[in-house]
């Protein structure tokens, strides 16, 4: 059984913002008498994540979910509560520590911008203290996992921004961590960048056993890594658990559209006493809860002429939307 390599109890972090009154005499006031007020941005958030697993933090813009990312790997100091990270108090930032663990952000580069990647590459190797011959070999692994190579040779301004993140993954991913920390790695990327990044950190994670802990607003990159999801709304969490069990209970139907060979039988399908949102013709359209799919389809195809059935589910980023909305459901 996988031990947690994540701990989090009771986490709060509060930030002080002051604030003014427009124009130069707010500005005076402002200089000589600040007005400081505390806001709460994470409150008594509490979860585990095991080793080797991806877990993807849902939630609306400033809902908190980089302010978390951020306490995991140390660069904020929590207001209250304890993290413990592979045994590690993250905010001391100990060498093993950082050793262990790499943050990917997607609007933030840690690449020279005037130099080919490979420069910035073995500077990273140097900075963790891998030789250049074991440098060599990681470079060269990393780079066949991402089907990247001539591109590294060349100036980072004059690549592509897909070429970019993958050049930004190896030189964050060299030191060959255990633990990643992704906010939002797909920013900004086309759809076959996307599906390549998703294709490593799947491969990644199946060789490594790595943790991912992964935000985005594309929601394939949820569906398609991560099993959980924590959703976090206004600085607290609203659920913690399964992916598809939290389809299940925010999508709890699903549309059919039956094609009946006859009007006739449109017409008696839309007696029968299931659940009609609309008819066209013999075409129907009828809504069946998810628990007794098998048995309505069953039904239906035995007692009517139907030439065709469709199931329509619902869109991901539809159903995901109403975890985002305020108050919206209640877990």
């Amino acid at each position: 059984m996988s031990k947690n390599i994540i701990d989090v109890k009771n986490l709060s972090k509060s930030f002080y913002i002051s604030s003014k009154e427009p124009g130069l005499k707010g500005t005076i006031k402002h200089f000589f008498r600040r007005k400081s007020t505390s806001l709460k941005v994470i409150k008594n958030v509490s979860f585990e994540i095991k080793e080797g697993e991806i877990v993807g933090f849902l939630g609306a813009n400033g809902a908190g979910k980089t302010t978390i990312l951020k306490m995991l790997c140390g660069l904020i100091y929590p207001s209250e509560g304890s993290i413990l990270v592979s045994g590690y108090l993250p905010f001391k930032r100990k060498e093993n520590f950082l050793k262990k663990i790499t943050l990917i952000m997607g609007q933030k580069q840690q690449l020279i911008w005037d130099l080919p990647p490979i420069e910035s590459l073995y500077l990273n190797a140097s900075i963790y203290d891998i030789d250049k011959f074991e440098a060599k070999r990681r470079i060269k692994k990393l780079s066949e996992m991402l089907e990247i190579s001539d591109e590294l040779f060349i100036p980072v301004r004059k690549l592509s921004l897909g070429q970019r993140m993958k050049s930004e993954l190896m030189a964050a991913l060299i030191h060959e961590p255990n633990i990643l920390f992704l906010d939002e790695p797909t920013l900004g990327l086309d759809i076959n960048a996307q599906r390549n990044l998703r294709k490593f950190l799947e491969k990644y994670n199946k060789e490594t056993n790595a943790t991912i802990c992964l935000t985005s607003h594309y929601m394939k990159d949820i569906t398609s890594l991560c099993k959980r999801v924590i959703c976090v709304q206004n600085g607290s969490i609203s659920y913690d658990g399964k992916l598809d069990q939290l389809l299940k209970k925010l999508s709890p139907v699903k549309e059919i559209l039956v094609v009946c060979r006859s009007e006739e039988d449109a017409k008696r399908l839309e007696t029968s006493g299931f659940s009609i949102k609309n008819k066209a013709k013999n075409e129907i359209t009828i809504q069946i809860k998810n628990d007794s799919i098998t048995s309505s389809l069953r039904t239906i195809i035995n007692n009517f002429d139907i030439e065709d059935l469709y199931v329509n589910e619902p869109p991901i980023d539809e159903i995901i939307g109403k975890v985002l909305i305020k108050n919206d459901y209640d877990f």
